[in-house]
């Protein structure tokens, strides 16, 4: 996480080799996360590299297919490398959402513009302007505080999917962070995601492999999917964590002794 703040900072002043150094190490750790893919693209970019940032504004799109910026930047980025099909599918996709979003959603400014940009693009072909970075969504740490402290509160509402949505937008500002991401597992859980709990559970684990909740919440995904032997290793991995004991271990002991489902 700290990594991911020093990569916008370094793009924000335009320092495109610092930036391409800090989002190569959290994809070492998290290489499916698709806001650092798309962040590694506009290092790319900054620095001309348009065959590079494709690659990685692909990958961003493979893991989150609508994440806006990096269909505006690949719109533009085909552009620039000469493939105007590619580049007009990107501008289907833009007139699309706004077609659904008929100017009343949060983004219709944002895909506005990116309709303009990916436009333009088309028209200069090869001469197309690279456009400024979409970094708004990603500087600010005080709406991610927000973001993630609204998200815990609807996870006690048992409002799984508007947590969802508040978790992703604490993981743009935070990068990917091991409670941001052991709480994405949680609510994908409890709605029966489990194998997107799953991927999320091991994001936060490859991070931080002591993290307690991330091991508890896994284990107890392990009973609710039938595999006791892998919840009795993760609180074997608790109970060599917490020499004197600890709330998750003793939690995670109680689901293994009365053989629950329920979370």
């Amino acid at each position: 996480a700290a990594e991911y703040r020093n990569g916008i900072a370094a793009l924000e002043q335009a320092r495109w080799k610092d930036a391409e150094r800090a989002f190569a190490r959290v994809l070492t750790a998290v290489p499916r996360d698709a806001n650092t893919n798309y962040l590694m693209a506009l290092s790319k970019l900054g620095r001309s590299d348009f065959k590079a940032a494709r690659g990685f504004l692909e990958k961003a799109l493979k893991y989150d297919p609508n994440l806006l910026a990096a269909h505006v930047k690949l719109g533009v980025t085909q552009a620039r490398l000469g493939d105007p099909v590619k580049a007009q599918a990107e501008l289907a996709w833009l007139n699309a959402r706004a077609s659904a979003c008929a100017s009343t959603c949060a983004d219709a400014a944002r895909i506005a513009e990116g309709i303009t940009e990916v436009s333009a693009a088309i028209a200069a072909g090869k001469q197309a302007s690279l456009g400024r970075p979409d970094l708004l969504a990603y500087a600010a740490a005080a709406p991610g505080d927000q973001a993630y402290l609204a998200a815990i509160a609807l996870i006690n509402e048992h409002r799984y999917e508007a947590a969802i949505a508040e978790l992703e937008l604490a993981q743009m500002r935070f990068g990917p962070h091991p409670d941001v991401l052991t709480y994405m597992g949680f609510a994908n859980r409890k709605l029966k995601r489990f194998d997107h709990a799953e991927h999320y559970y091991r994001a936060a684990l490859a991070i931080a492999p002591d993290h307690l909740g991330a091991i508890e919440y896994y284990g107890e995904m392990m009973l609710e999917r039938g595999d006791r032997p892998g919840a009795q290793t993760m609180l074997a991995r608790l109970d060599a964590l917490c020499t004197f004991g600890c709330a998750q271990s003793d939690e995670l002991r109680r689901w293994i002794n009365l053989g629950s489902s329920q979370g």
